[in-house]
């Protein structure tokens, strides 16, 4: 019987970047609640928003894409939409289907709470090209050989 595939490394360096990976998340989460806050808004309102920028999406994909129950973001849209900053649409492919989208003023919103993300934008633009380059492919390297990878799966 073959054992499960897994990498257990308990070497300095790697208890170290683990370590320093904890910080930087713990950091960027930090200055995400901040930046959601004041623009009253909570993490998951701001997260949501961040992700409809991109494209609409269907309650599910959304519930995915959160990794959280589509009841949960059902709430989330309904304290958005009161807001005026998405709205609901039907799906063009299925009329059937309901897409959450940002409005103009949600659109704003979004983009206002990304760029005050500053945390790694300083000591990322000090680095040259080759290391950061480096570090976004280890980082998707260990985004995509979690469970399942990074993405929703569609």
């Amino acid at each position: 019987m073959a054992a499960p595939h897994q990498t257990r490394r308990h070497d300095p360096l790697t208890l170290e970047v683990v370590q320093l990976i904890g910080e930087a998340v713990a950091r960027f989460h930090a200055e995400y609640e901040e930046a959601a806050s004041e623009h009253a808004l909570t993490g998951a309102q701001a997260r949501l928003l961040s992700l409809l920028a991109l494209e609409p999406l269907p309650m599910r994909r959304l519930a995915r894409k959160l990794r959280c129950e589509p009841s949960n973001v059902t709430g989330i849209v309904d304290r958005l939409e009161t807001r005026g900053l998405v709205e609901r649409r039907s799906d063009p492919g299925d009329r059937r289907v309901k897409v959450a989208a940002v409005t103009e003023e949600g659109r704003r919103v979004a983009r206002s709470l990304r760029e005050s993300l500053n945390f790694a934008r300083a000591p990322l633009a000090g680095l040259p090209e080759e290391q950061r380059v480096a570090l976004r492919d280890a980082l998707r390297v260990m985004v995509g050989s979690y469970g399942g990878g990074g993405g929703d799966g569609d």
